[in-house]
Parts: structure tokens; sequence; C-alpha cells
């Protein structure tokens, strides 16, 4: 695939990425962490809020993810015709995951008296995964690092609805969680198999990366600021901790398991 046409760019925070995919009129799509209603709205506390208007915005939230995933999955298998029969078969059953997983919080948002488009949405993954040229770095991108991530986020936010007596909402998202699972297992895999056929795709993943990396950091909530997982952001700590038990179904190595707990300031009890 070559490099996007420069009609499909755009520019964000001085870096040019992937033009954000259309949306229905109901939708409000902003540039910057601070217009999310998490951060924009003063009515908010942070962190831990579960009023019933933060309870349909972080579903609402969720649901937008997971449009995003449907979509970045869909793009690879268009962008990339020649890529392997079966690696495209692993991302055609993705798109179907994640259209589930949106439909079911569409319905979860409308039965807590919401509807899609009553929160500002961000494309933050799309615009970076979608403006690399290599299959190899996107899945390593979006499937490894965002949906790796989410992971994290879906363990963290399926205890908080628990506690707070929703049975409902907890177990849809670790219903979620658990296929999101598979989809970072079979990036993982892909990965080292395609770096086995062709070691040049590490070249390729290191410059994906080098990109979502500066392109995240021009993005970068301030302190105290919620990102769009809707985690608040502090200096001293990741947003979420290291989902260490689906990491490893996900076949992260011990090593980079190790990695993440120490970036979490876990580090005395994995040396």
């Amino acid at each position: 695939m070559a490099a996007p046409d420069p009609a499909d760019t755009t520019v964000i925070r001085g870096v040019t990425v992937r033009k954000g995919p259309a949306r229905e009129a109901c939708f409000t799509v902003v540039e910057e962490n601070s217009q999310l209603s998490f951060n924009a709205d003063p009515a908010y506390a942070k962190g831990k809020d579960m009023s019933e208007r933060m309870r349909r915005n972080r579903v609402h939230t969720h649901m937008h993810n997971e449009m995003q995933s449907i979509e970045i999955a869909a793009q690879c298998i268009a962008d990339f015709p020649d890529a392997t029969w079966e690696l495209r078969l692993e991302l055609a059953r993705q798109c179907w995951d994640e259209s589930r997983h949106a439909r079911m919080l569409l319905n979860r948002l409308r039965e807590m008296g919401g509807d899609k488009g009553e929160f500002p949405v961000m494309h933050f993954e799309w615009n970076i995964t979608c403006m690399v040229d290599s299959l190899a770095a996107r899945l390593a991108i979006q499937n490894r690092t965002f949906e790796g991530g989410e992971m994290d986020v879906l363990k963290v936010h399926a205890d908080l609805w628990r506690d707070e007596g929703d049975q409902v909402t907890a177990e849809l998202l670790e219903g979620i969680l658990s296929d999101e699972v598979q989809h970072v297992r079979f990036a993982n895999r892909w990965l080292k198999r395609l770096a086995k056929d062709d070691p040049r795709t590490l070249l390729h993943v290191a410059q994906g990366i080098a990109f979502m990396k500066r392109v995240t950091a021009a993005y970068a909530p301030l302190e105290g600021q919620v990102n769009a997982s809707g985690a608040e952001i502090s200096e001293t700590s990741h947003p979420s901790p290291t989902n260490v038990d689906d990491r490893r179904l996900a076949e992260f190595s011990e090593k980079e398991i190790a990695d993440l707990l120490r970036r979490d300031g876990f580090g005395a009890l994995v040396s």
C-alpha cells in the first residue's frame, strides 16, 4: 500500500494524520481531549465519578471505541488486498466481533436513557493507525498496543461497574474483554510469523510505533484531564494498571508483562 493521499489526511497539533471516517450528523467529532465531555463539562468530577450522566458517557465512549475498531480492521482489509487470506479472515472476524460490541453497547446506552451522539468523540486510534502504510505496523499499533491497553481499561471498568451494583454492564464489558484478548493474540502471532518470513517487517513495525509515540505525545491530555477511555491522567501513574492474566492469554511474553508492571510502579515485585 502507498502512503495515504494528502487529500485523506489532516493536521492535528502539528502532526499529519489520516482524516477520520464519516459519522452520522448526530455525532460531534473533536480533536482535543479537552473537548471531551469528561474534561469540558465542569459539572463532572474526575476519577470514579458514576453519576447517571457519567455512566452514559462511559458506555458511549466504549461504543465509539468499538466503532473505530470495526473501521480500522475493515480498512486494513481494503488497503492490503494481497495480504495472506488467513490474516484477512482474522480481520474480517474482528470486524464482526467489534460490530457486536458496538451494537450491545448502543443497546445498553439506550437502556440507560442515552443514545449515540450524546457525547463528543475522537478518532484518535483511526487517525494514527490508518496513517501507516504497513499492515504489520497497523497490527502492532491497533491490536497489540491500543487493544492491549483496552484490555487493561476494560478490566478496571468492569470492576468499577460491579462495585456500583451494575452487574449487567460489568458482564457486558467482561464479554467484550474476552474477544479483545483474541484480537491481541492473533496480532501477536501474526507479527511473529510475518517477521520470520521477512525480517524487514520489524523495521516497518518500529517505524509505525515511533510514529504512534510521536502522535500520542502531541495528543497527550494534561495532568488531571481524562483521556478518550475515561481514565484520569497523572504524572506518576499509568491510567489503568496492567491486566496481567489477560495479557498472558494474549501471548505477551513474561518480559513484556514485567516491563508493563515496572511502568505501573511495581518494579520491586518483578525485579
